[in-house]
């Protein structure tokens, strides 16, 4: 059994994007001299790289990629950790990055180990919102907004030929 699914963005349109969330965060931010963007385990993680690669062509910043890893399934009960010290993060302004914001439940923990430290600021940016949101969780920078139903799959790709899937 194959499963259908409809292109809902193509490589092209993923890169701009990217690039429009870049410029919009450089423009929230231009006054900060270093950014952290904190991606989620996963395409949230490859997203916070291909932003750090954009702001780097658009910005002065020093912008800092962090990788947040949990269990997207069970994060209540997941272990969250961050591949850097904690106190690296203090009085910085992070965002938080991922893919997809469905019901919100993953950002929302996934802020966890930022409120046990003195940070400026916490954003988010997704590339494709749902509008879902169980938990309050809205993102700051957004690539797409896409009305689903509960049991459509959203699918992103972010590799050579990066794509968002509806499935």
């Amino acid at each position: 059994m194959t499963v259908e699914r409809t292109l809902v963005l193509d490589d092209a349109q993923v890169r701009q994007k990217v690039r429009r969330m870049a410029y919009e965060v450089y423009e929230n931010n231009f006054s900060e001299k270093s950014l952290v963007l904190a991606g989620i385990e996963g395409q949230g993680h490859g997203l916070a790289k291909l932003l750090e690669k954009e702001l780097a062509r658009i910005s002065p910043l020093a912008v800092t990629v962090v990788k947040i890893s949990l269990d997207k399934q069970a994060p209540q009960r997941s272990e969250i950790r961050l591949d850097v010290d904690q106190q690296e993060l203090k009085k910085k302004a992070i965002i938080l990055v991922d893919d997809v914001l469905n019901s919100g439940r993953t950002l929302a923990y996934a802020m966890r180990p930022f409120l046990s430290v003195e940070v400026k600021k916490i954003e988010v940016a997704v590339l494709v919102n749902r509008s879902h949101t169980h938990f309050p969780v809205q993102p700051n920078y957004t690539g797409y907004e896409l009305s689903t139903t509960l049991n459509e799959h959203v699918e992103v790709v972010l590799e050579k030929k990066s794509a968002v899937y509806l499935h």
